[in-house]
Protein backbone atom coordinates (compact mmCIF):
# COMPACT_ATOMS: atom_id res chain seq x y z
CA UNK A 1 0.00 0.00 0.00
CA UNK A 2 0.93 3.42 -0.06
CA UNK A 3 0.49 6.50 2.52
CA UNK A 4 -1.15 9.07 -0.28
CA UNK A 5 -1.06 9.72 -4.41
CA UNK A 6 0.35 12.77 -6.00
CA UNK A 7 -1.58 13.67 -9.37
CA UNK A 8 0.35 14.60 -12.58
CA UNK A 9 0.09 18.50 -13.29
CA UNK A 10 -2.92 19.86 -14.02
CA UNK A 11 -4.36 23.26 -15.13
CA UNK A 12 -8.11 22.45 -14.89
CA UNK A 13 -9.29 21.31 -11.23
CA UNK A 14 -12.55 19.48 -12.37
CA UNK A 15 -10.07 17.33 -13.71
CA UNK A 16 -8.71 16.65 -10.17
CA UNK A 17 -12.38 16.51 -8.40
CA UNK A 18 -13.05 13.53 -11.12
CA UNK A 19 -10.27 11.87 -10.50
CA UNK A 20 -10.29 11.97 -7.12
CA UNK A 21 -13.87 10.72 -7.18
CA UNK A 22 -13.81 7.58 -9.08
CA UNK A 23 -10.43 6.72 -6.85
CA UNK A 24 -12.92 7.28 -3.71
CA UNK A 25 -15.61 4.81 -5.98
CA UNK A 26 -12.81 2.21 -6.02
CA UNK A 27 -12.15 2.02 -2.84
CA UNK A 28 -8.62 4.18 -2.58
CA UNK A 29 -8.78 5.75 0.69
CA UNK A 30 -5.37 7.63 1.14
CA UNK A 31 -4.85 11.53 0.90
CA UNK A 32 -4.30 11.94 -3.28
CA UNK A 33 -1.81 15.29 -3.18
CA UNK A 34 -3.14 17.73 -6.23
CA UNK A 35 -0.17 18.29 -8.37
CA UNK A 36 0.21 22.19 -9.48
CA UNK A 37 3.10 23.24 -11.38
CA UNK A 38 3.45 27.38 -11.02
CA UNK A 39 3.19 28.93 -14.79
CA UNK A 40 6.12 30.90 -15.29
CA UNK A 41 6.54 30.27 -19.48
CA UNK A 42 3.83 29.28 -21.68
CA UNK A 43 6.21 28.05 -23.77
CA UNK A 44 7.19 25.83 -21.15
CA UNK A 45 3.44 25.04 -19.64
CA UNK A 46 2.35 24.04 -23.64
CA UNK A 47 5.45 21.28 -23.83
CA UNK A 48 4.67 19.86 -19.95
CA UNK A 49 0.78 19.58 -21.05
CA UNK A 50 1.73 18.26 -24.17
CA UNK A 51 3.86 15.65 -22.79
CA UNK A 52 1.53 14.13 -19.89
CA UNK A 53 -2.32 15.00 -21.70
CA UNK A 54 -3.46 17.51 -19.22
CA UNK A 55 -5.15 20.31 -20.89
CA UNK A 56 -5.07 24.64 -20.64
CA UNK A 57 -8.40 26.12 -20.07
CA UNK A 58 -9.33 28.75 -23.14
CA UNK A 59 -9.97 31.40 -20.91
CA UNK A 60 -6.38 30.96 -19.23
CA UNK A 61 -4.80 30.52 -22.54
CA UNK A 62 -6.45 33.41 -23.73
CA UNK A 63 -4.89 35.15 -21.15
CA UNK A 64 -1.59 34.16 -21.57
CA UNK A 65 -0.88 34.49 -25.31
CA UNK A 66 -2.25 38.08 -24.91
CA UNK A 67 -0.21 39.53 -22.00
CA UNK A 68 2.14 42.29 -23.35
CA UNK A 69 5.19 40.45 -21.13
CA UNK A 70 6.90 37.83 -19.42
CA UNK A 71 6.56 39.43 -16.50
CA UNK A 72 2.67 39.45 -17.42
CA UNK A 73 2.89 35.84 -17.82
CA UNK A 74 4.16 35.14 -14.61
CA UNK A 75 1.70 37.13 -12.90
CA UNK A 76 -1.06 35.84 -14.39
CA UNK A 77 0.50 32.01 -14.13
CA UNK A 78 0.60 32.88 -10.60
CA UNK A 79 -2.75 34.29 -10.04
CA UNK A 80 -3.96 31.16 -11.44
CA UNK A 81 -1.95 28.81 -9.16
CA UNK A 82 -3.37 30.85 -6.39
CA UNK A 83 -6.83 30.05 -7.07
CA UNK A 84 -6.30 26.89 -8.11
CA UNK A 85 -4.73 25.91 -4.98
CA UNK A 86 -7.58 28.07 -2.94
CA UNK A 87 -10.26 26.06 -4.28
CA UNK A 88 -8.57 22.60 -4.10
CA UNK A 89 -7.77 23.09 -0.58
CA UNK A 90 -11.40 24.78 -0.08
CA UNK A 91 -13.13 21.81 -1.81
CA UNK A 92 -10.97 18.93 0.82
CA UNK A 93 -7.53 18.75 -0.88
CA UNK A 94 -5.37 17.38 2.45
CA UNK A 95 -2.31 19.18 0.58
CA UNK A 96 -0.70 20.47 -2.60
CA UNK A 97 2.31 19.30 -3.96
CA UNK A 98 4.19 21.99 -6.39
CA UNK A 99 6.01 21.00 -8.82
CA UNK A 100 8.94 23.59 -8.90
CA UNK A 101 11.13 23.39 -11.52
CA UNK A 102 13.77 25.32 -10.42
CA UNK A 103 11.13 28.19 -9.59
CA UNK A 104 11.40 28.44 -5.99
CA UNK A 105 10.26 32.13 -5.89
CA UNK A 106 7.42 31.37 -7.86
CA UNK A 107 6.58 28.99 -5.84
CA UNK A 108 7.12 30.80 -2.38
CA UNK A 109 5.33 33.75 -3.95
CA UNK A 110 1.64 31.46 -4.32
CA UNK A 111 2.40 29.91 -0.85
CA UNK A 112 2.71 33.93 0.42
CA UNK A 113 -0.08 34.62 -1.51
CA UNK A 114 -2.36 31.42 -0.13
CA UNK A 115 -1.26 31.98 3.45
CA UNK A 116 -2.63 35.69 3.35
CA UNK A 117 -6.34 34.66 2.18
CA UNK A 118 -9.21 32.97 4.56
CA UNK A 119 -10.34 29.52 2.28
CA UNK A 120 -12.74 28.68 4.77
CA UNK A 121 -11.02 25.48 6.23
CA UNK A 122 -9.43 25.49 9.65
Amino acid sequence: GCDCLITQLFVDNRFYFDFVGRARAAGIAVPILPGIMPVTNLDQLKRFTSMCGASIPEELMRRLEQAPSVESVREIGIDHAVRQCGELISRGASGIHFYTLNQSKATREILARIRSKDWGVA
